[in-house]
């Protein structure tokens, strides 16, 4: 059962309003990484567990998402229909708001109409909750954006409050993860990783590449700075291709006369 209060999350009292930016704000309306998106990705994620308490979580957070986007639709109806007609017509005649009229629509801030394909959804838990991590992450650089470019302090406030539960939610799905064991450690389901599985390629090289840290490092990986040579001495020597590819590589290196 879905009950809808009129009671919003945190206030939305626009001063001084500007048709462009509510522009900007259909980006977290109608976009790919938008509230929509993040509420129907997360309530169908959460019949992809058995857990119960990941389950709740889920459908707790995605129901939540469902009131941010009531907050950027309130944002953008009232940026779009609160200016003053004198100085309203400029702006708001050059936006997609002189087409579809005031308010928000389901398109992002180019006019790309939402698809459900934006759904990111994948039948595994533990990809579903990493995933998620990422789209909080990304949704907080968003508003992070958002906030440089407004001035409006009603604004301000609303996207902040919208900006703090992605960080919320980032660590929500953290600690969920995390009681499946499952945060630093990438491998899960049935996968039985070939003995390649802690060796790092140095692929890009030249001045200043070839940096060294952790993620390239013992005691998690081997590092291979030479992986055609590499390729080569694993198969023997005896695979022509690799043999061709390490001559021309040595030919391309070489002192030119």
């Amino acid at each position: 059962m879905f009950l809808h209060k009129s009671i919003l999350i945190t206030d939305v009292n626009v001063k001084n309003p500007d048709p462009v930016l509510g522009e900007k704000l259909l980006e977290q309306f109608g976009g790919a990484t938008g509230e929509l998106t993040a509420a129907l990705t997360y309530w169908t994620q959460s019949f992809h567990t058995t857990i119960p308490g990941i389950r709740d979580m889920l459908q707790d957070i995605g129901t939540e998402e469902f009131s941010h986007l009531e907050i950027i639709a309130m944002l953008i109806e009232q940026h779009t229909t609160r200016a003053p007609a004198n100085t309203r017509d400029a702006a708001y005649n050059s936006t997609l708001f002189a087409l579809r009229g005031p308010g928000p629509h389901l398109v992002d801030s180019k006019g790309t109409f939402w698809d459900g394909r934006y759904v990111n959804e994948g039948g595994h838990v533990v990809r579903d909750l990493r995933a998620n991590v990422a789209a909080e992450a990304g949704a907080l650089a968003t508003y992070e954006a958002l906030l440089k470019i407004t001035d409006d302090e009603g604004t301000r406030k609303a996207l902040n409050e919208l900006a703090t539960r992605e960080v919320s939610h980032q660590q929500m799905f953290m600690e969920a993860l995390a009681s499946l064991n499952a945060v630093s450690e990438p491998v899960f389901g049935d996968l039985q990783p070939s003995k390649s599985v802690n060796l790092y390629f140095n692929l890009s090289s030249g001045t200043g590449a070839d940096l060294r840290g952790p993620w390239n490092s013992e005691p998690a990986f081997q590092y291979v700075a030479d992986p055609l040579q590499h390729l080569t001495q694993q198969q023997g020597g005896n695979n022509a291709a690799s043999n061709e590819m390490l001559a021309s590589e040595q030919l391309a290196n070489a002192p030119q006369s």
